[in-house]
């Protein structure tokens, strides 16, 4: 890191105190409105997705012209307000059965809800969703999980994900990322299309499940005949991260905590499933080493015992759009996103986002593969960005 960036970057003191560990389980997400479209209702999983929020005594409304209103504010804030409290079960329009590549974190992005009921200051939805950040869960997952049997034995090109041919020259499994644009936990006890996804996918041998999330409920998950094609991913922060800019999520504990049990073996009361750890926004916090040391000693600790696993690294990033959503979602934000300290680059379409500059990046890529390998030589790192 260059005297100037360090100068930036940690501009408190370098003996910043690392936060204890907290153990904490949100509130399960239970929206003030939940509204269904008629053609929603349709669908025999709409149907189950209906009777299952019954039985939760939460209130329901038909939209019978299959639009959702009533999601707008006076301004941002108040919709913000409204659309983090509802509910919409919808049916997924015809483009989302067209699946779009999604390396590194999978071949093909396959959504089940869009919309998250966290409140995270960084979130990148804010730079990826239109419109007010309702939820939408889509009552026609069923058919969708079918039309992903046309994906599978296709790999989108990209260098940094894994090739088509495994090591031993065989196919590898297609993989299919359904939290692009929810966490699949934090609404599972609302839809349970985490589960109606993890079912399906364990009857394919072609075919393999990722998600990640930040919530702790998996207790739900752990009977599930899974087969080993579902990799159960966790998101984790530093702890003065976490507690800073994670709004309604687990603490970090208890995400590790649902981890293992997720990890550990069925005949020791464990789910039986490979799983990833998804360290992301990484950021170079004031004693950033500290932090991200305690935090790796504590994955260390929660996985004490050989299990599938693999990691992946992502720094923060955003775009102008990104920061104009979310400095009106969070005014109030300690999220650093001054474009002066950062390096531009821009994608194949030509849009701009703004990442820390290369010589932050080098030292971090290098501390986190160091200090991973130390800790798990046989966990592979998928890919950093």
């Amino acid at each position: 890191m260059t005297a100037q960036s360090s100068s930036v970057i940690e501009s408190v003191s370098a003996a910043a105190v690392v936060a204890k560990p907290l153990v904490k389980s949100p509130k399960l997400w239970m929206p003030k409105r939940v509204v269904f479209t008629a053609d929603a209702l349709n669908e025999p999983f709409g149907q189950t997705m209906f009777e299952r929020i019954s039985a939760l005594n939460l209130p329901i409304e038909i939209a019978k012209n299959n639009r959702i209103t009533g999601l707008r504010g006076a301004d941002e804030r108040e919709t913000y307000r409204i659309a983090k409290n509802t509910l919409a079960v919808v049916n997924a329009p015809p483009g989302a059965f067209r699946l779009q590549p999604i390396p590194p974190s999978a071949d093909w992005q396959m959504n089940l809800a869009e919309g998250c009921p966290a409140h995270c200051h960084y979130c990148y939805l804010a730079g990826s969703l239109t419109g007010p950040p309702v939820v939408r869960a889509y009552a026609n997952l069923p058919k969708m999980l079918e039309h992903t049997v046309t994906y599978e034995g296709t790999y989108p090109p990209n260098k940094t994900w894994q090739a088509p041919l495994s090591k031993n020259g065989e196919s590898r499994p297609t993989t299919f990322e359904v939290s692009c644009y929810t966490d699949v936990l934090g609404i599972e006890h609302l839809t349970g299309s985490l589960a109606e996804c993890i079912r399906y996918y364990g009857s394919r041998e072609q075919a393999q499940l990722r998600f990640v999330s930040k919530y702790d409920q998996v207790d739900s998950l752990l009977q599930l005949p899974h087969n080993g094609q579902t990799r159960a991913r966790f998101s984790l922060n530093a702890e003065s991260i976490a507690r800073r800019l994670e709004g309604g999520t687990a603490s970090v504990e208890a995400r590790l905590q649902a981890l293992r049990q997720l990890a550990l073996p069925r005949k020791l009361g464990g789910g039986g499933y490979p799983i990833g750890i998804v360290l992301a926004p990484l950021m170079p916090i004031p004693d950033w080493r500290n932090h991200y040391t305690a935090l790796l000693d504590r994955i260390a600790l929660a996985l004490n015992f050989p299990c599938d696993m693999n990691a992946e690294f992502i720094s923060h990033r955003f775009t102008p759009g990104s920061k104009d959503v979310l400095t009106q979602w969070y005014p109030n934000t300690s999220l650093e996103m001054d474009e002066s300290t950062r390096a531009e680059k821009r994608n194949k379409f030509g849009g701009t986002k703004y990442v820390y500059l290369p010589s932050v990046m080098k030292e971090m890529k290098a501390f986190f593969y160091e200090e991973w390998q130390k800790r798990f030589p046989n966990a592979p790192v998928l890919y950093w960005t």
